[in-house]
């Protein structure tokens, strides 16, 4: 397992906010400001650190470090 850093913006949908493209970051303070130089571009903005398995490439264990304006809830598998 290794941990990964990722951001997502979410848009407004029909029956809630719907996640659009995944970004990756390469520490958790990037991914921060990553996440703040693009709220003002979404309904909202989430950064996370990940688990992710090298093999299998799942990701587990989700941690918001960052949120801007309104996300949806990650699964915690």
């Amino acid at each position: 397992m290794a941990a990964k850093f990722i951001i997502i913006p979410y848009r407004k949908a029909r029956g809630g906010m719907a996640p659009g493209e995944m970004r990756q970051a390469s520490s958790a303070a990037s991914a921060e400001k990553i996440a703040a130089a693009m709220a003002d571009r979404f309904a909202g903005v989430a950064a996370y650190a990940v688990e992710v398995d090298e093999e299998t490439g799942d990701m587990t264990s989700p941690r918001l470090l960052a949120k801007f304006g309104e996300i949806a809830e990650l699964p915690s598998s």
